[in-house]
C-alpha cells in the first residue's frame, strides 16, 4: 500500500471531480476523521487513517484490500471508477436522473438510458457530464453514466434515444458473482 503519485492524484481527482465537481474536497477534509487515498496493485482506495496505520503491520503480499475501492488504473494509465464509489458518488453528486420502474431492469442489467425510461432530470445538465442514476420509486442510487444530451436536447429528443450512457450499476455485483461461479 502506497500513496499516490502526484500524476495519479491528479487523474483520480479530475475523474471524481466529472460526477462531484468541487465537492472533492469534501471527502478528504471530513469532520468526522482524516482520510486519504491509497494505491494496492494498480487499485485505489479511500481509507481512514486510522484503519490505514492499522494495516501496515500486514506485508504487501497479504493485503488484499483496505477501505472503499473507489476504482482502478488501467494498463494505459486511465483511471476507471468503479461501482463500490457510488455510495460516495450519490453524497455529492452535482447531476442526478432519476429512471422510471420500467426501465430500472434495462438499466441493471448494463444498458444506456433512453427518453423512455427517463423520468426526471437536473435542471441545466451539460452534455457529457458525469450523473448519478437513481431508482423513481426508492430515490435510491442504482449507479452512474454520462449525460448523452444536455437536459434542454433531451427534452426535445425522441423517444429511443439514449439520454445516459451507462458507465456501472449496481447490478454488476450479480453479474461479476455470477462469472465467478459459473
Amino acid at each position: 500500500m502506497r500513496p499516490l503519485t502526484e500524476e495519479e492524484t491528479k487523474s483520480v481527482f479530475l475523474k471524481l471531480s466529472e460526477y462531484i465537481g468541487k465537492n472533492v474536497e469534501h471527502l478528504i477534509n471530513r469532520s468526522d476523521e482524516r482520510y486519504c487515498f491509497r494505491l494496492i496493485k494498480d487499485r485505489v482506495y479511500y481509507i481512514s487513517e486510522s484503519l490505514m496505520k492499522a494495516s501496515t503491520c500486514i506485508s504487501r503480499d497479504y493485503l488484499l484490500h483496505a477501505g472503499t475501492c473507489l476504482g482502478k488504473f488501467t494498463k494505459s494509465g486511465k483511471f476507471r471508477l468503479h461501482i463500490t464509489a457510488l455510495d460516495y458518488l450519490a453524497q455529492h453528486a452535482l447531476y442526478k436522473v432519476w429512471v422510471k420502474t420500467s426501465a430500472e431492469m434495462s438499466f441493471l442489467y448494463g444498458s444506456h438510458i433512453t427518453k423512455n425510461g427517463l423520468a426526471r432530470m437536473t435542471e441545466n445538465t451539460p452534455q457529457y457530464a458525469g450523473v448519478v442514476v437513481y431508482s423513481m420509486s426508492t430515490d435510491t442510487p442504482l449507479g452512474f453514466g454520462v449525460a448523452a444530451q444536455s437536459t434542454e436536447h433531451s427534452q426535445q429528443l425522441d423517444p429511443t434515444g439514449n439520454v445516459v450512457l451507462h458507465q456501472a450499476d449496481v447490478g454488476e455485483y450479480l453479474r461479476g458473482l455470477e462469472d465467478d461461479i459459473f
